[in-house]
């Protein structure tokens, strides 16, 4: 273990870390608004699109316990960099496809890439920041470029698309990649859990088939008409990470300590995160699908369109340290929580047909939110384990925002596609132009385009119209799950709680 560094270079290293988390948070959302011109270019059917564009954090969420795990126990900075690499090589292969199944597979390697480098970004950053307060700021801009990346994904996404096409949305990671690799190798402080056992790989083996077994068939669930397999599948997931917290408590040395998740505050914030990025990841995904399809926006104009959530989420973020020091940690997770309840609510209960200044101030309202709620839960984590845990609480921290982010996407976006196909009837369209328009209103206005006339129009305003009203019941069932967290989340967390620093 090297020592922490100091002065200036501390700060050298989180603009380090900061870089990496803000391409693995971009590639969360990027192709959002790539998704019309890649449709138009790999043609690939209405589940392959909701894979494209959520598998990525699936699988990154199923890998990060195991992952933290690992950089606990072999170096944090070593994972770090193998990780960033495989990015660079994954984006390659991403940006090079000539198939879904290959886009598919270019996603896959980079959640496997992104779960290698973000546990240790704000495990590291535990390891470096040893003052409170310091620590507390630098969590701040942390949370705020997680955040923002995810945010500001659709905007750099739009313009990269709208000039040079889909591709371009993976070959920008390249040269960030290269010199971040070289910087970190410099810069990055080595740290290694003392007196760490052997990797349990049985335990690694059922917590990522747990999840990824769980979001699928949550994701599947969803769709409304679920099959037996649906069901088995999402059984099968909860026994899997039933079987995987057992084993953590018999273990003397455990991939997770499942038992820290007994600490009200500690669950109250993995909680929040989940929830903060579930909110914003369907949001951004149903919001870019509204701007493109629904008003015609170029991929650079939706992005563009999309840039309040991130600026609401930097001061958010950016705010939320100071809030905390004088009002404590509940009360941050409240306002968060809440404006996010507030944004659901405003969506849903507007008149229809929705327009941009009411989406403008939802998407505002859940940056500002997820800014608040994000930095206070990822400091409560952080603060609640000794340093050679710190790789367990920030693998908590990221698997709750990026199975957020994935099941945000799976569970809302298939709740809304769902409902969309109920109020697509009385078209007049017969055989394969019928299933295509009530599959996905990409497939509506692909159909519209293509007849023309009357029955394009009609075709089209039947489609922007299910929208809306898809988009009304999504805003509901939102607004509804985090209600729930939020009275559990203030049921949790003691009043005038504090972040003082980890043990």
């Amino acid at each position: 273990m090297t020592s922490p560094a100091r002065g200036a270079s501390r700060w050298a290293v989180l603009a380090v870390l900061c870089a990496s988390l803000l391409l693995v948070a971009m590639d969360a959302t990027i192709l959002n608004v790539a998704l019309p011109s890649l449709i138009a270019d790999l043609r690939p059917g209405g589940m392959a699109q909701l894979w494209i564009i959520d598998i990525y954090g699936l699988v990154l969420g199923g890998l990060l316990v195991t992952c933290g795990a690992i950089g606990d126990r072999f170096g944090r900075k070593r994972l770090f960099l193998a990780g960033f690499v495989l990015f660079g090589a994954a984006s390659v292969l991403a940006a090079t496809s000539d198939s879904s199944a290959q886009l598919i597979a270019g996603r896959v390697l980079l959640g496997i890439g992104g779960a290698m480098v973000m546990p240790s970004t704000l495990s590291l950053i535990r390891t470096v920041f040893t003052d409170p307060r310091e620590r507390a700021l630098a969590i701040g801009i942390w949370a705020a470029v997680a955040g923002a990346g995810a945010c500001v994904g659709p905007l750099v996404g739009g313009v990269l698309v709208e000039h040079y096409g889909w591709a371009a949305a993976f070959w920008v990671n390249v040269p960030v990649v290269v010199v971040t690799v070289l910087a970190g190798i410099r810069l990055l402080p080595e740290y290694r859990a003392p007196q760490s056992g052997p990797l349990d790989w049985s335990a690694a083996l059922l917590s990522v088939a747990g999840i990824v077994a769980l979001a699928w068939g949550i994701k599947h669930v969803a769709k409304g008409t679920p099959g037996a397999v649906d069901v088995i599948v999402l059984l099968l997931g909860l026994v899997l990470l039933a079987l995987f917290a057992r084993r953590q408590l018999a273990a003397h040395d455990p991939l997770l300590d499942v038992r820290l998740f007994r600490n009200g505050p500690f669950l109250a914030a993995a909680l929040a995160t989940l929830l903060a990025m579930l909110a914003i990841g369907s949001a951004l995904f149903l919001m870019s699908l509204w701007l493109q399809y629904v008003h015609g926006y170029s991929p650079s104009q939706a992005g563009l369109r999309t840039l309040p959530s991130a600026v609401a989420m930097l001061a958010g973020s950016l705010c939320s340290p100071w809030i905390m020091h004088r009002l404590g940690v509940r009360a941050v997770l409240a306002m968060g929580l809440g404006a996010l309840v507030a944004a659901f609510l405003v969506l849903a209960l507007t008149p229809q047909p929705n327009s941009y200044p009411v989406v403008a101030v939802v998407l505002t309202m859940l940056g500002l939110g997820d800014g608040l709620a994000m930095t206070a839960a990822a400091s409560v984590l952080v603060s609640s384990v000794p340093a050679e845990r710190a790789g367990q609480a920030g693998a908590v921290s990221e698997t709750a925002y990026e199975l957020g982010v994935g099941l945000g996407v799976a569970l809302l976006g298939s709740i809304h596609g769902a409902v969309f196909t109920r109020h697509m009837t009385g078209l007049p369209l017969h055989g394969g132009d019928l299933t295509t328009a009530r599959g996905s209103v990409g497939g509506a206005v692909e159909v519209a385009d293509r007849i023309g006339g009357e029955t394009g129009r009609l075709v089209l305003a039947a489609a922007r119209t299910a929208f809306d009203d898809a988009l009304t019941t999504t805003a509901y069932v939102s607004a509804g799950i985090v209600v729930v967290v939020t009275v559990l989340v203030v049921w949790l967390v003691p009043r005038g709680l504090r972040v003082t620093g980890g043990h």
